[in-house]
């Protein structure tokens, strides 16, 4: 590795590969970036396996291009030199008098090791790197973390970790739950974490070296100065995969990778994206309502998965929030309501709206039930009994509303009761909430990968039903997801699934609905693109169901029932929000 590099340049010092020992001997590399001024500074840090030499342009060309055209200002002020994904643009900080440390996880980028994302290790990497940068000559000894997805939610585990010099964490759009989040939705495995370590995180695993890009600023090799054979990458790698795929049921390896909110106590901004079904706002809402900070905040926006936080409206609300707990500024944090919504409208409009809670003390918790009689979902609870057959592998039942007298708001999560039978040992159901124009076409949002998603969803595998008495809400059933249990062909269950929370005004004509199937939901339209993304997205994005070693089609793709009888009717519970 070569000698530290420092510079002074773009009204910036920079120290580039600062070496950070950890308590094993590992040295991870790390780029700071501070005022010319040789003072102390809090620092922002991050920590994460994308490569901090890789340019945001280069890395993700399409996701760039798009936010240069749909928000400006997220790359106005700046010369985007130093733009890396997912992290602070240090042009925009530093000049606030911010350092800002952006640390390459083990075994990713220039730091050396063993590639296991979020297990003990790397919580360890992350207290003992927060001390160190606390104890350095330019800080003031206050670090507070901030980034979107990995670098957000990596922040929960961290904090749990409590190290005495983190002062607060800004977690924008990171989950918590690592199996109930993002890789067993309802108990069925999502292929998005063995596409997203094939297409952004071997791409850059330390030791691709000559194979891999050049810094833009140094020429420096992004993944570090050795060249390792394909066979060396994959002995330093965890088979994250099938790691996953083999563990169908939670336990320790999910627990291990798991925030534990008990823990965390520093001051929290959770910043959710109503869109990011699939991932990340399950972990930002959950994640505000049980740790155990008592100075936490939440906010809630749309638009794509990274930009909004580089735009001035999050640069701002960030930097309120650091300004305050980093510098003791007295700036009105101290007021600033508990909850900041982004109320979302058809035609991607958003209102700004301040609330004191989660979920909204207002809300009126409405059933809404699922008629077989005319495919309706009506108030009213039907009387009759009556079942409905569907094709696992087909387009599902969809209940809907008659066009809207008056507008509905739709602002929390959701929860759906329905009594099942399936003609075999088990019964995958996807649950989507849905938006019809009064010409009959779908309403979709712009989701934080994919343009065009549903408003809501929701997944339980049925053997995964039961629940945990302690934790389960009404509005937000919680599954253990410790115990399988089969269904006998053709004999009903009751199941309780959870739909995440979601925000949407549905203005009068319009139709709300709710569908049921077997397999994703997927838009009508044409398929989208990323260029960090394996597949084309059709209306989930990159959060798929579709492997067969989880989900084999004898079992999965045969035929479902759904049972309604007078007092057992099947339902959705919604918030529906009065206006004030």
């Amino acid at each position: 590795m070569n000698p530290l590099k420092s510079e002074i340049r773009d009204g910036m010092r920079i120290d580039w590969d600062v070496p950070i020992t950890m308590d094993d001997g590992l040295v991870l590399r790390a780029d700071l970036f501070r005022p010319i001024a040789e003072v102390r500074y809090p620092v922002i840090l991050s920590y994460g396996p994308y490569g901090k030499g890789l340019a945001f342009q280069e890395g993700y060309k399409t996701s760039w291009e798009i936010m240069c055209r749909e928000n400006p200002d997220a790359v106005s002020g700046t010369t985007n030199n130093y733009q890396n994904w997912e992290v602070v643009d240090p042009e925009k900080w530093v000049p606030d008098g911010y350092a800002c440390l952006r640390i390459d996880s083990r075994g990713a980028g220039r730091s050396p090791g063993f590639l296991c994302h979020n297990a003990s290790r790397e919580h360890r990497d992350l207290y003992l790197s927060i001390e160190w940068a606390a104890a350095q000559t330019w800080c003031t000894g206050k670090v507070g973390m901030n980034g979107i997805s990995y670098y957000g939610a990596n922040q929960w585990r961290a904090a749990a970790t409590q190290p005495p010099h983190l002062a607060a964490i800004c977690v924008w759009e990171g989950w918590t739950d690592t199996y109930r989040d993002g890789t067993h939705h309802g108990g069925i495995a999502c292929t998005f974490r063995k596409n997203w370590q094939e297409m952004q995180v071997k791409t850059v695993q330390h030791g691709v070296g000559e194979r891999g890009k050049k810094n833009p600023i140094t020429g420096e090799l992004v993944c570090g100065p050795e060249t390792l054979s394909e066979a060396e990458l994959v002995k330093n790698r965890e088979d994250m995969w099938t790691e996953l795929v083999s563990r169908e049921m939670d336990g320790p390896y999910y627990r291990e990778r798991s925030a534990d909110f008990s823990k965390i106590t520093v001051p929290v901004l959770s910043a959710a994206n109503w869109g990011g079904q699939g991932l990340h706002p399950r972990g930002n809402f959950e994640g505000f309502t049980r740790v155990a900070s008592t100075q936490k905040w939440l906010e809630a926006h749309g638009g794509s998965h990274w930009a909004p936080f580089y735009t001035d409206y999050g640069v701002q609300l960030q930097k309120r929030f650091f300004d305050y707990f980093l510098k003791g500024a007295k700036n009105g944090w101290d007021t600033q309501p508990r909850v900041q919504l982004q109320i979302r409208h058809p035609g991607e409009k958003f209102v700004l709206r301040h609330e004191n809670e989660w979920p909204i003390a207002r809300t009126q918790w409405t059933h809404y039930y699922l008629d077989p009689e005319g495919m309706q979902l009506t108030t009213t609870a039907p009387i009759a009994s009556r079942t409905l057959s569907y094709d696992a592998m087909g387009d599902g039942l969809t209940f809907q509303t008659p066009p809207l007298a008056t507008p509905i708001e739709i602002t929390g999560p959701s929860a759906l009761k329905l009594t099942l039978s399936s003609s075999t040992v088990d019964a995958d159901i996807f649950a989507v909430l849905r938006v019809f124009d009064p010409a009959g076409k779908e309403v979709v949002f712009q989701g934080a990968l994919d343009p065009h998603t549903p408003i809501g969803q929701g997944w339980l595998r049925a053997s995964h039903r039961k629940l945990d008495p302690q934790l389960s809400l009404p509005y937000r059933p919680y599954h253990t997801h410790d115990e399988k249990r089969p269904l006998q062909p053709e004999v009903p269950v009751d199941l309780d699934v959870e739909i995440w929370p979601t925000c949407i005004v549905v203005p009068a004509g319009f139709r709300l609905a709710v569908t049921i199937r077997g397999k994703d939901y997927e838009w009508a339209g044409a398929a989208a693109t990323l260029s960090n993304m394996k597949n084309p997205m059709r209306g989930c994005g990159p959060f798929e169901h579709d492997d067969e070693t989880d989900r084999p089609p004898a079992i999965f793709g045969d035929k479902v029932t759904l049972h309604s009888k007078a007092g057992k009717q099947p339902s959705i519970l919604l918030p529906i929000i009065p206006a004030r």
